[in-house]
């Protein structure tokens, strides 16, 4: 066994590592293969510590991770089920090397007990900070209906992508003053290896105004979708957009071959498209 600071060499074993350890039980869906790929080259990631996280090599197979999320603070411990004595050891250098001012926190399956006990056993206290995932069964198409005068749009057809950024700055409530987010945002690309163009869509009014913006992940080493983000700005909500939005690119994971989604959320919206909870987690905080 060998441990490793992580590196953008190791992103593939590190997505395997992710995808085998969801196949059985998924008791750790909250981090799968797509969540890893959103915020890997997310704008607000804290790139600077990337190799302060850890993964355990046996030979060139990855069989335990410890990751941030996003920024110090929040991790991700995880081993295979095979390596479960492993747990101690990973969740020990997640404390020592990805801790914040407040400590550590790390989120576990109020169902998987055998991470709990040790997490316990390790000084980690039960808070009331939890994460919901919810899934949809997508064996029924869904009906996709977009309100007349709305349309949808590739995101790859833009001339240029920075727009899809600033409808994602609105549609997260970041206002919409164009020269405030021009001097906090800069251009980036979607560059992330298994990003599938089929999977993300935006829509325009009649005017060609766009509005919203959804993505969805999905790898055929697995049988899920997972969606992360959707936002609508202000002056297109309550007009169906992000419903239509979904359904339109769970229809399309579906014929790719996903047989479920996910969405982290616990949120009436997603109750009302179908979706329903599937797994709860609770966060395990270890102070200094």
């Amino acid at each position: 066994m060998e441990r490793k600071a992580y590196s953008p060499l190791y992103y593939e074993n590190l997505c395997r590592f992710l995808i085998e350890l969801n196949q059985a039980d998924k008791k750790h869906i909250n981090w799968n293969w797509a969540r890893l790929e959103w915020m890997i080259e997310h704008p607000y990631l804290d790139y600077d510590h990337l190799d302060s996280m850890a993964l355990w090599f046996d030979q060139d197979k990855v069989v335990g991770a410890a990751l941030y999320d996003m920024s110090f603070g929040e991790a991700f411990c995880g081993v295979l089920p095979e390596y479960e004595d492993l747990y101690p050891e990973v969740l020990d250098y997640a404390y020592n090397n990805l801790k914040d001012d407040n400590g550590l926190g790390i989120s576990i399956a109020d169902e998987n007990l055998v991470e709990i006990e040790l997490a316990s056993l390790a000084g980690c206290n039960k808070t009331e900070q939890t994460e919901n995932i919810m899934s949809i069964d997508l064996a029924k198409p869904l009906s996709v209906n977009l309100k007349e005068g709305y349309r949808f749009v590739a995101p790859e057809s833009l001339p240029d992508s920075y727009e899809i950024q600033w409808v994602i700055w609105q549609g997260f409530d970041h206002g919409d003053d164009r020269a405030e987010f021009e001097a906090n945002e800069t251009k980036t690309e979607m560059k992330r290896k298994h990003f599938n163009p089929r999977l993300n869509i935006m829509v325009a009014d009649e005017t060609g105004k766009l509005g919203s913006y959804a993505c969805l992940w999905y790898d055929p080493r697995t049988d899920y979708a997972y969606v992360e983000p959707v936002c609508v700005i202000p002056s297109f909500r309550g007009k169906g957009v992000a419903k239509a939005m979904i359904y339109e690119l769970l229809n399309r994971a579906k014929e790719m071959g996903a047989k479920k989604a996910y969405v982290i959320s616990d949120t009436e919206f997603y109750q009302k498209l179908g979706f329903a909870d599937e797994r709860h987690f609770t966060f395990y905080w270890k102070k200094p």
